[in-house]
């Protein structure tokens, strides 16, 4: 089965939402019921207008009541029930990870033992982590690694890097120190509306395990949260190559490619003989740089058009690098800054370049400077 492009779909309604009409109805009904005119301030008029703003309330709470059983328009727990007709449920918040390494003073002629569930604190105690498996240091060594988990699920555990967690919670004899050897990671927040419409959207890709493109990405986009848009390619017959992209354009990391390698070799996902690769994608990079210029007429809005180019500027880095095989292309660029209220833009970037399905756009400089004001 296909899914279909929501984005596509042309905007529906189910009510009348115009208030001038709703109002010309409720005073016409009553004039042709009644057989008089009503003219402005007349405790009729004044009635009929006060019935018509009540069957505008009662028409946008019908129209936003039946847009609810809607994949394009549900959100919050509308939106899980249609997950559920699918079989989707809504990701839910995942812990970040990492390696933490517990060491001795000095050797020792015993085994130490680290049980399962030892928590370790950030510097300052606001965030915990716990191993996830017994850990032993053996006698005559001094050291262990041992992975472990953050006891809050969501992305505040993500990105403390080696030497923040040395805070041992719970004492064990002879360890004299504590620090995790890695970056944390993989931390996620209960999967938003926009991540999970797209799931349900592409889960009917996924009643066939032959291996379609959209069964892939489904359940590459199911194994994490934070995974916004995949890419996914056949360079030779019986190989199939996923590029994951994250969030806000983010390269994925090795917690993230382990999850989504790890998702796609289900007997349940990945038909026997086809052999998956998991990677980033290949970055090409460009850059940004150039002038703009604003009318003259709109010199006393300057200030405010500033803060829409400096939105307009961040909105378009964001997507010209969230989405693998996204075309380098100036020209979204200078119409993001003209409907910010630029007149004019001298963007001295690269020409159009197509990608491949793999690549992913990333920038190395972006800039774009005031040049000035002209004549309408």
């Amino acid at each position: 089965m296909t899914s279909v492009d929501l984005v596509a779909l042309p905007d529906i309604s189910f009510a009348p939402m115009d208030t001038g009409r709703v109002e010309a109805d409720v005073i016409a009904s009553f004039e042709s019921a009644m057989n008089i005119t009503l003219y402005p301030s007349t405790p009729e008029r004044l009635l009929c207008e006060s019935l018509a703003y009540r069957e505008i309330v009662i028409n946008g709470n019908i129209d936003l009541a039946v847009r609810q059983n809607l994949l394009a328009f549900a959100a919050g727990g509308h939106l899980d029930h249609l997950g559920a007709f699918m079989g989707t449920t809504r990701l839910a918040p995942t812990p970040s990870r990492t390696t933490l390494r517990f060491s001795l003073p000095e050797a020792l002629t015993f085994a130490v033992d680290i049980p399962a569930g030892t928590r370790v604190a950030t510097t300052g105690g606001q965030v915990m982590f716990a191993t996830q498996a017994v850990a032993v240091i053996p006698a005559g060594e001094t050291e262990v690694e041992v992975d472990a988990a953050c006891l809050s699920p969501g992305a505040q555990g993500n990105g403390f890097v080696a030497g923040q967690m040395t805070e041992l919670v719970d004492r064990i004899a002879c360890i004299g120190a504590v620090s995790n050897v890695a970056v944390s990671l993989g931390g996620s927040d209960v999967e938003s509306d926009a991540h999970y419409r797209e799931r349900i959207r592409l889960a009917s890709e996924a009643f066939s395990n032959a291996g379609s493109e959209g069964a892939y990405r489904f359940w590459a986009m199911s194994a994490h949260a934070d995974i916004a848009d995949v890419s996914i390619t056949s360079p030779s017959p019986g190989v199939v190559d996923v590029r994951p992209i994250l969030l806000g354009g983010e390269m994925p990391d090795a917690e993230h490619l382990r999850l989504v390698a790890e998702t796609l070799s289900s007997e349940f996902v990945r038909p026997l003989k086809d052999h998956v690769l998991v990677a980033p994608p290949d970055v090409i990079e460009y850059t940004v740089d150039g002038l703009y210029y604003l009318a003259r007429s709109g010199a006393a809005l300057a200030d405010a058009t500033r803060a829409n180019i400096a939105s307009a500027l961040e909105k378009y880095r964001v997507w010209q690098r969230s989405k693998p095989g996204r075309d380098i292309n100036p020209t979204k660029l200078i119409s993001l800054l003209e409907q910010a209220g630029a007149k004019r833009v001298e963007v001295s970037t690269r020409a159009f370049r197509p990608m491949d399905a793999v690549e992913v756009a990333r920038e190395t400089a972006f800039s774009l400077r005031f040049g000035g004001y002209e004549d309408d």
